[in-house]
């Protein structure tokens, strides 16, 4: 689930963006809705998307909410997507010498 969470998440360009913004250093949600022509509350759907995948981290100071990039989740998809190359360069390699091995 954690997989489908995180590629979920990193399909919409306003969430991409956020991941961006946080890439740069912890941000507060209100500083993050700011370049962005939609509502606070949209933005803060975006969030909740990004927290689910654990993409994004919140942490409370006073009435502040915090936010922070997590990577890991973005480790655990690079290392599926990876094996899932290598599989299919393994099953191309397959094909090309059975095809040339067929050619008379």
């Amino acid at each position: 689930m954690q997989l489908h969470d995180t590629l979920t998440a990193l399909a919409d360009p306003t969430r991409r963006a956020i991941l961006a913004r946080l890439g740069a250093g912890e941000a507060r949600v209100t500083d993050l809705a700011a370049p962005f022509d939609i509502s606070l509350n949209s933005v803060s759907k975006h969030i909740r998307i990004l927290e689910r995948a654990d993409l994004v981290r919140r942490r409370r100071a006073g009435r502040e909410h915090l936010l922070s990039f997590n990577p890991q989740p973005l480790d655990a998809a690079m290392a599926w997507i990876e094996g899932q190359r290598a599989l299919m360069t393994r099953q191309l390699n397959a094909l090309e010498a059975a095809l040339k091995e067929a050619k008379p």
